[in-house]
């Protein structure tokens, strides 16, 4: 039985019994909007993308804006995109969120060990960041983000570190002080490091070479790298980790939906093989997409197998019993996916790693996310910032005209994100 059966076997009891009926509720509400703040890992625009991708397509009813002001090389003083108070006045308090998320860190520490002046100085940093985003947009809910790690399991530092120091405990120092702080003043936490280092040491016992590659640099992450990011968030958010559980019993010609969550079943049919139509609430993460397009590449299997990420946020479980031993080739809408035994369905598998057409229609949905953040890149930076002191009014022009396209591009994005019905067909193999 291959890994990702196995692991669906394993949960699948769990997600049919309600496991996630019994989870709090996702931490973005209807409305809102969400500003990344942040340095160079921001400034990236993938997990901030991956993010944005989940909560259209789990959640599609919900109307929610995002928004990415990270900027490269920023310290909680500010950094190329200005001093802190214009950062936070024209990158966060301007656009009135009502959520924010702030990860800083990595170059605060300057990558070396870390003295009690560049302590303290982040630490009021962030303080200083937070009171001032709360004073600004009253009701503000603010994620504080323990710093990503700088990779020092898949190899040596790249730098010269005094007395050996691992400059990645200066980060984690970092976001030790930030769990503290952050308990105290309210803050939701989400711990970037810990989780993403035991990552790396299991990716780096399976696969040296293509581990070395989730953070390239040691700091920047790749598509796999950001996956892990986006989903560290995303746990402390609550979010619900199935997209649809289906358990259906077959006797002879007759069949039963024992379970189904997230999900309704119709046009049962137990004439020749087994036969449904599922029109789920939502769509899976599209990893078969992500692992084949440019810049995904063998990080995100290799990300996705060494960590919980699939048993967090990507379950789309089928479960048939009593069909007679054998193989069985599953189809959807026609087209053929692959072929399961009899055991393996009766166990329950998940189809959300594979390439279905729900997971290619999320992958629409995250191509038109691109789209939509490109657009605001392109208006914010070349044309805002960088023609500010101009006074243009074509400049002004052109942000209302490239704001109301990015406006159509996240429209379609919700529309894309719509599931569609599709017919399920379990067919013997002979």
């Amino acid at each position: 039985m291959s890994r990702l059966k196995t692991i669906a076997a394993v949960l699948f009891g769990l997600v049919v019994t309600g496991a996630s009926a019994q989870q709090s509720p996702f931490y973005l509400h209807d409305g809102d909007r969400v500003v990344f703040y942040g340095d160079s890992i921001t400034d990236q625009r993938v997990y901030t993308m991956i993010v944005e991708t989940f909560a259209m397509t789990r959640y599609p009813s919900l109307n929610i804006g995002f928004v990415n002001s990270g900027w490269g090389g920023d310290r909680v003083s500010g950094g190329g995109g200005g001093p802190i108070a214009l950062r936070l006045q024209r990158d966060v308090v301007a656009y009135k969120p009502s959520v924010v998320t702030v990860m800083l860190g990595m170059n605060d520490g300057g990558y070396k060990a870390p003295t009690e002046e560049s302590d303290q100085a982040y630490f009021d940093g962030i303080k200083h960041i937070v009171e001032t985003i709360r004073t600004d947009v009253p009701g503000v809910r603010i994620t504080a983000i323990e710093p990503s790690p700088y990779d020092n399991v898949t190899r040596p530092p790249a730098f010269p570190v005094a007395d050996n120091y691992p400059y990645n405990n200066a980060l984690i120092g970092y976001g030790q002080w930030l769990a503290e702080y952050g308990h105290t003043a309210g803050l939701t936490l989400a711990d970037a490091n810990t989780e993403f280092v035991e990552m790396l040491k299991k990716a780096n016992q399976a696969d040296p070479d293509n581990a070395a590659k989730i953070l390239p640099d040691h700091i920047h992450p790749s598509f796999g790298g950001h996956l892990m990011l986006a989903a560290q968030i995303l746990k402390a958010w609550n979010a619900r980790p199935v997209v649809a559980a289906v358990s259906l019993d077959v006797k002879g010609s007759k069949i039963t939906v024992k379970e189904s969550e997230h999900t309704k079943i119709s046009a049962l049919d137990g004439a020749n093989g087994v036969r449904w139509t599922e029109t789920d609430e939502s769509l899976p993460l599209p990893f078969a997409q992500w692992e084949t397009m440019w810049g995904g590449g063998a990080t995100v299997p290799l990300v996705i197998h060494s960590s919980d990420i699939t048993t967090a946020l990507n379950q789309e479980t089928v479960r048939v019993t009593g069909l007679k031993d054998g193989v069985y080739g599953l189809r959807i809408d026609g087209t053929k996916l692959r072929t399961f035994t009899s055991a393996e369905l009766a166990a329950g598998v998940n189809l959300a790693p594979l390439a279905t057409p729900m997971s290619d229609q999320a992958f629409n949905v995250y191509e038109a996310v691109v789209q939509h953040n490109d657009l605001h890149f392109d208006r914010f930076r070349h044309v805002q910032v960088a023609l500010d002191a101009d006074k243009l009014p074509e400049a002004d022009q052109a942000s209302h005209a490239m704001d109301a396209l990015e406006a159509a591009v996240v429209k379609k994005a919700r529309a894309l994100a719509v599931p569609k019905p599709h017919t399920f067909e379990l067919v013997p193999v002979q």
